[in-house]
């Protein structure tokens, strides 16, 4: 009878665990993706305001590993970005309601006033430092998750 015990209380802890891993997995400030290629966590600020949106990374000279920011649109819209004042170069991956990258624009250059042009129906831009969606092989096409992207529509939803 003890060692059922032992076993069951194992067990429960496994499952706590695992439990609270998997919730932790889908956060606001997590962002995953993946595809083809693999699959990488970020660990995101959240741009879902407009003077948020406005602001964005500009004036940062430093963006760690596996971070980045993203924005949040109330609505699929046509999306534009520039890089005024911003410091360092970034990697920008549009995204769709259905939570699929639509588009990535590679290293967006530092103090570059040149619009770039995400597309029509954006519902998201996740921002990371240039280079790494090449690095990390991330293509078009790649799902997205977060529990802040709709979830009924989401390729891969949280839950």
């Amino acid at each position: 009878m003890k060692i059922f015990q032992i076993c069951w209380t194992s067990a429960a802890l496994v499952w706590c665990f695992a439990s609270h891993v998997l919730a932790a997995q889908c956060s606001d400030g997590i962002v995953k993706l993946r595809g083809d290629w693999g699959a990488v966590t970020f660990r995101v600020e959240v741009a879902d305001t407009k003077a948020s949106r406005a602001r964005g990374l500009m004036h940062r000279e430093h963006l760690a590993a596996q971070s980045g920011m993203l924005f949040l649109y109330p609505a699929p819209q046509s999306v534009s970005f520039w890089m005024r004042n911003t410091l360092i170069p970034l990697d920008m991956l549009f995204i769709d309601q259905a939570g699929l990258v639509s588009m990535i624009h590679h290293r967006a250059e530092p103090h570059d006033e040149k619009l770039i042009y995400g597309g029509k129906e954006v519902l998201s831009v996740l921002e990371i430092n240039g280079g790494m969606a090449t690095e990390l092989g991330i293509t078009v096409g790649s799902e997205v998750q977060s529990p802040l992207l709709p979830q009924k529509s989401a390729a891969w939803p949280c839950s």
